[in-house]
């Protein structure tokens, strides 16, 4: 069920368990520890609520519990659900072989992303040695349109769906220099489907630049894209377009990517 549909329109929807979700989803890379007043307050759930089901869900053994402050955070249960994920991800199994492959080519990050609602998702990382933590976490969600990532996926779609995700999807600010302006961003994707790929320069880290090509479905429509990070204290553009971005688009067109399920 889309999280757009009402609950009652639905007789298979279990009202206490999409609660429990709710309150899973609190955490995130800001919030790892919280109490129950935070818990109640992020979930949008009353006080008591968030009391039963918090403590359900730490007996279940989704969540730890700190017997000194009573604070919860996320269990290794949940290391355990991604791995069955991944098990379940032909795509990353596919491309882990291809993008090892690459990251030895160019001896820069590499990463695979996929497209999950209005953000990409990282499915697939390797660092080089300079990379931040921040950098190398699989799982990490960002606005699909700060990202080169995104940006070329999202350039893949047909011009209506690019033209209504530029003014719906969300913006936020991660340093100085992210593009914020919808009609810049219009431009960024508009050029990414003139050249098959796109570039973005210190949209998530200062000194970063970000480029991205699509992995296309049968259709013709990216689920995915291969991205390489570098820093602009080493690469200029010209040398990234001359040196990274054959072997780049060499990944990204090995890789079949499968019709969405």
């Amino acid at each position: 069920m889309g999280r757009t549909e009402k609950p009652k329109q639905n007789t298979l929807y279990v009202g206490s368990l999409a609660k429990g979700l709710r309150l899973l989803r609190a955490f995130d890379e800001s919030h790892t520890e919280l109490s129950l007043s935070e818990l109640a307050a992020r979930s949008g759930l009353d006080k008591s609520a968030a009391q039963r089901l918090a403590n359900t869900l730490h007996l279940e053994g989704m969540l730890e519990k700190d017997a000194t402050t009573r604070r919860f955070r996320p269990s290794h249960a949940w290391l355990g659900m991604a791995y069955a994920y991944y098990w379940s991800d032909p795509l990353v199994a596919q491309a882990m072989p291809k993008l090892i492959e690459l990251s030895k080519l160019i001896g820069e990050t590499v990463n695979m992303a996929e497209l999950s609602g209005d953000h990409i998702i990282y499915v697939s990382r390797l660092p080089c040695k300079r990379t931040s933590f921040a950098a190398t976490v699989i799982g990490r969600r960002l606005p699909a349109l700060s990202t080169s990532s995104g940006r070329v996926i999202l350039s893949t779609f047909p011009p209506e769906e690019r033209a209504a995700a530029v003014r719906d999807w969300p913006l936020r600010s991660y340093t100085p220099h992210t593009t914020l302006d919808r009609s810049e961003i219009v431009q960024a994707v508009e050029q990414a489907v003139r050249d098959g790929y796109a570039i973005a320069r210190s949209q998530m880290l200062p000194n970063e630049i970000a480029i991205a090509c699509p992995i296309r479905n049968p259709e013709g429509r990216a689920l995915a894209a291969v991205q390489a990070s570098v820093s602009a204290l080493s690469w200029s553009e010209e040398r990234i377009r001359a040196e990274i971005l054959p072997a780049l688009q060499d990944t990204a067109h090995a890789i079949t990517a499968k019709p969405q399920r």
